[in-house]
Formats: C-alpha cells, sequence, structure tokens
C-alpha cells in the first residue's frame, strides 16, 4: 500500500522511514539534516487511518503496538512529524471535528472530564512529579535548576506577581495537590481556598494542609469555581483555564470579576498557543485531556476585556514546558516499570507518548505558557514591575 496519500508536499528536514506490512519500504526525506527514526507499521488498518487523521492514529499506534520503533526513538518521530507533518494533521482535523466538538464543560461535566485525568491514583503522578506534586509548567531561572528548584523558582514568583499582604483571602482556582496554595499561606500569612473538580487531588491536598498545621489558613473544597460565591482578595489559577473551553470564557471572566474584590488582582498561569484560535489536538482531547483546549492568547485577552477587566502584565514562558515536560519522561521512564504494576504497558505508551508529544509542541510548534495578571481596577498594581524584584525575601 502507497502512502503517497499521506504525503502533501517535499519534506522539510530529517528523514522518516516506514516499513509497511507488506514489508516494503518507503522514505520521507527532507532536504535538510533533521531527525531520523524508523517506524514498522503492524497493521494495514493503521496506515489507511493515518493518512486520514495522523494526529489521532499515530499515537493510537504507538499505544497498541501496531506502531514500533525500529531505529531512532518516539521522540525523533514525533519531532519529524512536527517538523514535517503538522499541516496535515491541521487539515484533517478541521475536516473531521469542530473546535467545540468536545469542550462541554459546563458544571457537572467539567467534573467528569477532569476526573478523567486528575483522578488517576496518586502514586503514578508521584513517579514523576517534584515531591510538591506541581504539575504544572516549572520556571528555570537558570540551566542548572533541577525540577525541584524550577518549581519552587514558580512558586516564588506566582506569589510575587499576586501583591500579597497579611490577611488578604485568595482563591487558588484549580488548586491541584495543594501545593500553591500551602506555600502561600506560609509565605505570605494569607488565608487560602482551594478549588477543584478533582476527588482525588482535593482529598489529597486536604491531607497536606492538616499535616502542615495550615488548616486553619487553608481550606480545600470539590466545587466548581462557578459555585463559589465569595469575595476574594487576590485569585491564581495555575493550568486550569486548558479546561474551561472556548465556549465558557466569558463566563470565566466574569466570574473572576465577581469574585474579586474592586481592588482585587488575578494571576492567570496558562497553556497557550502563539497562534490564531484554532482546534484541539484530537489525541490529546480524546486519551489524556478531555474538554480540554489550548487558548491563544488573543481570545484570551478578549474574553477578558469584554468582562471589563484590566490588563496588567502579561509574561510569555517559552522553552519552561518543554524542560519540565523533558524532565517529566526522564522521570517517568526511570519508573517505568513501578507505572506498568499501577497500569499495563498500553497505559505507559500512551502516558510516554502524552509527555514527549508535549515536550515537541512545545519546541517545534506554537504552544507556549502565558502568565496574565489581571485587575478589576486601573490603579490596582504598581505603575513598574519592580515589585518583582523587591520582594525576593517572599
Amino acid at each position: 500500500m502507497s502512502v503517497a496519500p499521506f504525503l502533501i508536499g517535499p519534506m522539510q528536514t530529517g528523514r522518516l522511514v516506514i516499513l509497511d506490512p507488506d514489508g516494503a519500504e518507503h522514505v520521507l526525506e527532507g532536504s535538510s539534516p533533521g531527525p531520523e527514526a524508523t517506524i514498522r507499521i503492524h497493521d494495514r488498518r493503521i496506515l489507511r487511518r493515518m493518512m486520514v487523521l495522523p494526529d489521532l492514529y499515530l499515537g493510537e499506534g504507538y499505544m497498541d503496538g501496531t506502531l514500533t520503533i525500529e531505529a531512532g526513538t518516539l521522540y525523533d518521530v514525533l519531532d519529524f512529524y512536527a517538523c514535517n507533518l503538522m499541516p496535515l494533521a491541521a487539515t484533517a482535523n478541521a475536516r473531521t471535528a469542530s473546535s467545540s466538538s468536545r469542550q462541554d464543560n459546563i458544571v457537572g461535566t467539567a467534573q467528569a472530564n477532569i476526573a478523567h485525568h486528575y483522578d488517576l491514583n496518586k502514586s503514578l503522578f508521584e513517579l514523576f512529579l517534584d515531591p510538591d506534586l506541581q504539575y504544572s509548567c516549572a520556571y528555570f531561572a537558570s540551566s542548572e535548576d533541577s525540577l525541584e528548584d524550577a518549581q519552587a523558582n514558580k512558586k516564588k514568583w506566582l506569589t510575587k506577581k499576586l501583591l500579597l499582604e497579611p490577611g488578604m483571602r485568595v482563591l487558588d482556582i484549580g488548586s491541584g495537590w495543594g501545593g500553591l496554595a500551602l506555600h502561600l499561606a506560609e509565605a505570605a500569612d494569607v488565608e487560602v481556598v482551594g478549588v477543584t473538580l478533582s476527588k482525588e487531588q482535593c482529598s489529597v491536598a486536604q491531607d497536606r494542609a492538616r499535616a502542615a498545621g495550615l488548616d486553619n489558613k487553608v481550606t480545600f473544597k470539590l466545587l466548581d469555581y462557578r459555585e463559589e460565591d465569595g469575595q476574594f482578595d487576590r485569585i491564581v489559577s495555575v493550568g486550569m483555564f486548558e479546561h474551561v473551553g472556548q465556549a465558557h470564557y466569558d463566563e470565566f471572566f466574569q466570574k473572576i470579576s465577581d469574585l474579586m474584590t474592586s481592588d482585587g488582582v488575578c494571576l492567570l498561569h496558562s497553556i497557550g498557543r502563539m497562534a490564531p484560535p484554532g482546534l484541539a489536538v484530537t489525541w490529546i482531547n480524546k486519551y489524556i485531556f478531555p474538554g480540554g483546549y489550548t487558548p491563544s492568547l488573543s481570545e484570551t485577552i478578549a474574553a477578558a476585556e469584554r468582562a471589563g477587566l484590566w490588563i496588567t502584565d502579561i509574561e510569555i514562558l517559552r522553552l519552561h514546558y518543554a524542560e519540565t515536560l523533558k524532565e517529566w519522561h526522564r522521570r517517568f521512564q526511570l519508573n517505568r516499570d513501578k507505572a506498568k504494576s499501577l497500569y499495563d504497558e498500553r497505559f505507559c505508551r500512551m502516558w510516554e507518548f502524552y509527555l514527549q508529544i508535549c515536550e515537541v509542541a512545545f519546541r517545534r510548534l506554537n504552544w507556549m505558557v502565558f502568565q496574565v495578571q489581571i485587575s478589576n481596577a486601573l490603579e490596582t498594581v504598581p505603575l513598574t514591575r519592580s515589585y518583582l524584584t523587591q520582594r525576593d525575601s517572599e
């Protein structure tokens, strides 16, 4: 079976050899050096499906073992794909799915989507995350930083941007395993309410607060942020906005405005894309983050503006998440046998595909992380960014 329909033009870089089920060899070669790999496709159906929707079936083939790596690494294959074949994936996605078809994140449905990923066994995440279980982009101030250093940097940086004062009330939307909320309470002497839709994460966070003696200052709730009705001086959300969905952006920012005091500050930390609004990645949407969507900065800012909010600062983190994912994958591989004992081989292959395709996306495609500081009032935030260097003791 020819792979010609899989091609949309000359390759740009690198070399990929495809061995089909009949043993025939097909070579895709770019005009400049780049990633090189050889894959073997054991099932003719996978080859046909990859021609229609490579974004989905490349991952499914690897998970199921009907696509194996004969030379090079999975990363090399994904790197070649990102450099040369992403336009085909984008075209195929546009033909087969609408951008909002899997983003039904209404109250109730959103919890089911979150549970799919975040209610996995905590022991799995302990195999590759830092001890504080920070499951978002780290902040590498130096190439010498360990993952632990970089995640500590991230928490300190967020603390500075929130302009915290003792006694303030802080809402952490998407509070995860509680590490950031506990850090804020201890470092800045504030009261924190964390809300999450993950039963597993909420339970772990509550236990951590009690163990740290901070349960009088930090409260974790299993609650949709849209059902919170308090008033807060500060709001922080890290790694949650990706689960909101385009159709709910106006609702999200209006709720932020309603929950913040008149002189409140919100800090939104999210994966984003350096491109106009587009489609979700089909494989990731199906297997990793159902209901997820990578927002463009333009649609994010537009929704905040429609809610009457001030954008007071924006920082773009480019390769920080690529380095984070690289280290997560390294640690996962060191503990792969333990992960297999928790789940199975197919799950391990899914997880390594997830970590590596995301790293490639941050290195080769248009993915990045943005931190957007938001306020209700024009004069709330200082006129210069000097406060970020003046508060090094936090």
